[in-house]
């Protein structure tokens, strides 16, 4: 006899699976550095390309493949003054997770803390 799960439970394991698909593609596309330091610059105010290339080391075809990256996964917005292309923060839920997970890091990696194991996200890196 073969039994299927109950629907609710289905619905719950299809809702969960759609959680975590959806973290793996934000933490995918969080996962270059120059699109976190991309994202720094932008939150005290918008940046155009040169700006931005003046504080991150990276060329300009690779600057831009990785706003436009970001734009079209509506964490950037951007607008056009003439030739010049600004860029802002579009998703402050981005930026909020980029900051509570970099200060994290930043945390174990000064040498003065001493985090219990448990709580370390860079295990066996330190030193």
């Amino acid at each position: 006899m073969n039994e299927s799960m109950p629907e609710v439970e289905v619905a719950e394991t299809n809702d969960q699976d759609r959680v975590f698909e959806s973290a793996a593609e934000l933490f995918s596309l969080l996962s270059t550095p120059v699109r976190l330091k991309i994202i720094s610059a932008v939150c005290n105010g918008e940046r155009n390309v040169s700006e931005l290339l003046s504080e991150i080391d990276t060329t300009q075809p690779n600057m831009s493949q990785h706003l436009s990256t970001l734009y079209r996964a509506g964490v950037l917005g951007r607008r056009r003054e003439g030739t010049q292309v600004f860029y802002r923060l579009q998703s402050e839920r981005v930026a909020q997770l980029c900051r509570a997970v970099c200060t994290q890091i930043a945390i174990e990696l000064d040498d003065g803390a001493e985090l219990p194991s448990a709580d370390q996200l860079l295990r066996g890196r330190r030193g």
